[in-house]
């Protein structure tokens, strides 16, 4: 049985990483020349080539599963053909071992489509981010930049804030920093704005060139007044850690599973929408274990005989199989978002629904056919 674990893993996993490779390369080809575009203005060649190569790792992430069915269905379709596959079965390898076998390669794709999702495609995404600031200048989320809540317990009472940054630069530097201070009961009290700033260890932001306007201050007569006040710097206290700044301005995919939780956490506590969030957790909780259904659904094509179609066919076939997944884990998002689905369930759907085809499909072919 070691003999066979080894002929199969080798021949899958040195075809899934053509497979990949293959992928990589043309997706590195077509963000170079999508990055050319940019280039002049203190952006070389040289940046959109390291910005291009920073980008594979989350490609590498979100091709993985279909990779995997790929090579796998690639390298049974090629023992198949050879009636190698067709010894092994004589030999005593029955379709309940040989799902296994899979079974136990499908979970180290999945595990390494974990590391990948969950520590090298964010660092590569926050580099990236970086990067395009430093040369391009400040990386902005939106148009409308992105906004932030807070509140804290003052002696003067509880105070609510609402908190705008326009553009990230690098080393998580903050631009076009607006906030806005309002009381219990609703009333603006205090403006905020600063041209730069960045939060500091202690959650404390250190803002630059500052602009603050004060509503509703007391008159010499008791009439309300207005105050502006101007200053070279301001430290605003806050209960914003940097890593919950970082995952509202930074990208999404920059963000790894425990960074999503606590950015789910917070928004939530501030009485923010937080079911795209929830979504994209879950998708990133539960992508590995698309692995392990492509390693399922690519195991009938071994039980094709040659003459029902030939490897060029069957990859092809696992192709439009890949795509389509891909194409549903999206819609799904989408759906989800737009009906309010229940976000675990809107994430699990796409690997269930493969996952029961593949049973479906292993069963006809190995016992009814």
């Amino acid at each position: 049985m070691k003999t066979v674990r080894r002929l199969l893993y080798v021949d899958i996993v040195s075809s899934v990483a053509f497979v990949a490779l293959a992928f990589l390369s043309l997706f590195f080809f077509l963000d170079f020349v999508d990055e050319l575009g940019d280039v002049g203005k203190g952006y070389t060649a040289f940046n959109a080539a390291v910005y291009s190569l920073l980008e594979l790792p989350g490609h590498l992430y979100e091709l993985s599963p279909i990779a995997v069915l790929i090579g796998t269905i690639y390298a049974l379709s090629r023992l198949a053909q050879s009636s190698e596959f067709t010894i092994l079965r004589t030999g005593g390898l029955g379709p309940r071992r040989a799902l296994s076998l899979l079974m136990g390669l499908g979970v180290v794709f999945g595990v390494f489509t974990f590391v990948m999702g969950d520590h090298i495609a964010p660092l590569s995404e926050r580099l990236a981010a970086q990067l395009r600031a430093g040369t391009k200048g400040a990386f902005k989320v939106s148009s409308s930049g992105a906004w932030l809540k807070d509140h804290r317990v003052t002696p003067a009472g509880e105070r609510f804030y609402s908190i705008n940054v326009g553009s990230a630069g690098a080393d998580r530097e903050l631009h076009d920093i607006r906030i806005f201070e309002f009381d219990g009961e609703g009333r603006l009290l205090q403006s905020i704005g600063a041209a730069q700033g960045r939060v500091e260890a202690d959650n404390t932001w250190a803002l630059d060139k500052v602009s603050r306007t004060l509503w509703n201050i007391p008159g010499p007569h008791g009439e309300q007044q207005v105050q502006q006040l101007k200053s070279a710097a301001y430290a605003w206290p806050s209960t914003l850690s940097a890593n919950v700044v970082t995952a509202a301005v930074l990208p999404e995919n920059s963000m790894s599973t425990a960074e999503l939780f606590r950015y789910i956490i917070h928004l939530s506590d501030n009485e923010q929408a937080a079911q795209r969030y929830e979504i994209r957790f879950w998708k990133r909780a539960l992508y590995p274990f698309a692995c392990l259904v492509m390693v399922g659904l690519a195991l009938p094509f071994a039980y094709l005989h040659a003459r029902a179609g030939g490897v060029s066919l069957k990859v092809f076939g696992g192709i439009m199989l890949g795509i389509s997944f891909v194409l549903l884990n999206n819609v799904a998002g989408h759906l989800g978002l737009l009906k309010n689905w229940t976000p675990w369930i809107v994430a699990a759907a796409p690997s269930l629904l493969y996952l029961l085809l593949s049973m479906a499909a292993f069963s006809w072919l190995v016992r009814y056919r």
